[in-house]
């Protein structure tokens, strides 16, 4: 019996794929899975980028928020004894000003400061410069301000710097006198990575008294 012109078509429409086209199937879907697979891979291996980035943030918000509760006055809450005194010529003793420079109770712990000055890691609180305070390290966990380490992570680690600006016409500079203005930076570091907020103090008076 013949075969139908219809029926022969028929067939050669149902006919399979080749073994060419196979192959090729094949290693376009390969090539394809292949890049899926590799950004999957980097999605993972930065999954926890964002964590770190918060706690980095949340570091830094906490540490400007305890800067910022300290007084920020013309003189050394501790030596001075005039509470009425709202320039540095009028703080008692003459040299009870307030400039730069930790207190005389020392660098560490934190609880130690009580000006916004102190946040230096030179001697003070009269200094004429600020040197950058560097709290924790890459290695070492960064202290409280109690000067406590417990169950801060491992890794974090920040800075404190204060520069005299001017502000809004307010003029500020590095003399006792006239730092009036004192722009707060903040920086924290996880390994490659780094974090900065920055806040500006402006001298209030007079200066409140705090016993020794």
């Amino acid at each position: 019996m013949a075969m139908s012109i219809d029926a022969t078509i028929d067939l050669k429409r149902q006919r399979g794929v080749s073994l060419i086209e196979l192959i090729i199937f094949t290693l376009v879907v390969g090539t394809a899975l292949a890049g899926v697979v590799s950004m999957l891979d980097m999605g993972v291996l930065h999954s926890a980028d964002p964590l770190i980035r918060k706690q980095m943030q949340t570091i830094a918000e906490g540490l400007l928020d305890e800067i910022d509760q300290m007084p920020f006055s013309a003189c050394d809450p501790v030596s001075n004894t005039n509470p009425t005194a709202t320039t540095t010529a009028q703080c008692t003793p003459a040299g009870a000003y307030q400039q730069f420079g930790y207190p005389t109770a020392g660098v560490s712990p934190r609880s130690n400061f009580n000006n916004l000055g102190n946040y230096c890691s030179n001697a003070g609180p009269s200094a004429g410069t600020c040197s950058l305070l560097t709290l924790g390290s890459s290695t070492t966990a960064m202290p409280d301000l109690t000067g406590s380490t417990t169950g801060a992570p491992v890794g974090y680690w920040a800075t404190v710097a204060l520069t005299p600006e001017n502000l809004w016409g307010i003029t500020s500079n590095a003399t006792a006198a006239t730092m009036n203005v004192l722009r707060v930076t903040v920086t924290v570091y996880y390994g490659s990575d780094s974090l900065r907020l920055d806040t500006y103090r402006t001298r209030w008076s007079p200066a409140p008294m705090i016993s020794p």
